[in-house]
C-alpha cells in the first residue's frame, strides 16, 4: 500500500485506528476452543466486528510463533483473510526483526513474499545492512522501533551519548550529543522515506512527540500503548498529528479482550466504535485534510 492509499484510506474512514491481533489462546473466550482453528476464529470475527472502524491490523508473531506449526498455521490464515479485504486495510507484521544482511533478507521474504503484510517493525540495532533488505519491496514499509513505550526502553533509547572523550581527558563535564532514538531517526534519513518508512513511538511518550515532530515532520508514526498501556488518544493527537494525518495508534487489549465471553465480537466492535469516533472528531479539530 502506497502512502497515498494509507491516507485516503484514514480519511475515508474518518479513523487512524490499528488493532493489535495479539491474540493470546489462554485468553480468547473458551467457546472458541471447540473449533480447529481456535485462534484464527477468534481473529476471524474480531476482524469482522471491528473492520468498519479500524484501518490497520497488527499481529503480534510471538503470540502465533509460541505455538509452533498451529501458530504459523493461524497467522497465515488470519493474514489472508486480511488480504481478502484488499486496500480497505494496511497490515503490519509485529515480528520486531533485524538481523545481519543475509538473514534479513529471508525474513523480508517471509513477510514479505510470503505472507504479503504491508509492513513490519524492524529493530534498528544491527544498522543499515540489517534494515535494507526490508526497503526493497515497492509498496512495502519498514516501521522502525524508535521510542517505546516499555519502562526498559530508558535502558538505551533515551540515552545521550557523549560527543567526545576529549571532555573527559580534561577533567570537565561531558559533553552530552542527542538521545540515542533520534540519532536512530536522523540515520535511518540515509536509508528511506516518508514513503516507505514510519516509527514506532510509544503512546506513553506523547510529550516526546513535539520534539520528535521537528525531526520526522511528515513520517507516520506507529503509536502503541493507548488503552490498557495508560497513554492518552488526545495527547497523541495534539502533539502528533499531522495535516496528513501521520499516525496509526494501535489498541490491542482494549478491544480484542473487551469480554471474554460470547459478546466478545459485539463488544470489540463497540470498543473499536468508540475509539473510532474520537479519532474523526480529533481529525476535524486539528482540521487534517
Amino acid at each position: 500500500m502506497t502512502r497515498q492509499e494509507l491516507t485516503d484510506l484514514i480519511k475515508r474512514k474518518g479513523s487512524f485506528l490499528c488493532v493489535g491481533l495479539d491474540s493470546d489462546i489462554t485468553k480468547i473466550p473458551k467457546h472458541l476452543l471447540d473449533h480447529e482453528d481456535p485462534v484464527f476464529e477468534f481473529n476471524k470475527q474480531i476482524i469482522d466486528a471491528t473492520i468498519d472502524y479500524a484501518v490497520a491490523y497488527k499481529p503480534n508473531t510471538a503470540f502465533y510463533e509460541s505455538r509452533g506449526a498451529k501458530g504459523w498455521i493461524s497467522l497465515e490464515k488470519t493474514n489472508d483473510y486480511l488480504n481478502s479485504f484488499g486496500k480497505e486495510i494496511f497490515t503490519i507484521a509485529d515480528a520486531k526483526r533485524g538481523d545481519i544482511g543475509n538473514t534479513s533478507s529471508q525474513y523480508a521474504m517471509a513477510f514479505f513474499d510470503h505472507m504479503d503484510f504491508d509492513a513490519i517493525t524492524v529493530a534498528p540495532y544491527m544498522g543499515e545492512d540489517s534494515v535494507k533488505p526490508f526497503l526493497n519491496y515497492e509498496g512495502k514499509w519498514v516501521v522502525l522501533l524508535a521510542l517505546t513505550s516499555n519502562d526498559g526502553s530508558n535502558d538505551f533509547q533515551t540515552l545521550q551519548p557523549q560527543r567526545s572523550k576529549f571532555w573527559q581527558s580534561m577533567g570537565m563535564d561531558k559533553k552530552l550529543g542527542k538521545p540515542l532514538y533520534e540519532i536512530v531517526m536522523r540515520k535511518s534519513f540515509e536509508w528511506a522515506s516518508q514513503y516507505n518508512l514510519m516509527f514506532v513511538v510509544g503512546a506513553t511518550r506523547a510529550r516526546k512527540l513535539e520534539h520528535i515532530r521537528t525531526i520526522v515532520p511528515y513520517h507516520y508514526l506507529l503509536i502503541p500503548g493507548v488503552g490498557a498501556q495508560g497513554g492518552s488518544l488526545r495527547e497523541v493527537a495534539k502533539y502528533g498529528l499531522t495535516k496528513q494525518c501521520g499516525l496509526l495508534v494501535n489498541s490491542s487489549r482494549n478491544i480484542i479482550f473487551a469480554s471474554t465471553g460470547e459478546d466478545f465480537a459485539k463488544r470489540a466492535g463497540e470498543s473499536a466504535f468508540s475509539m473510532q469516533k474520537e479519532m474523526k472528531a480529533l481529525l476535524m479539530r486539528y482540521r487534517v485534510h
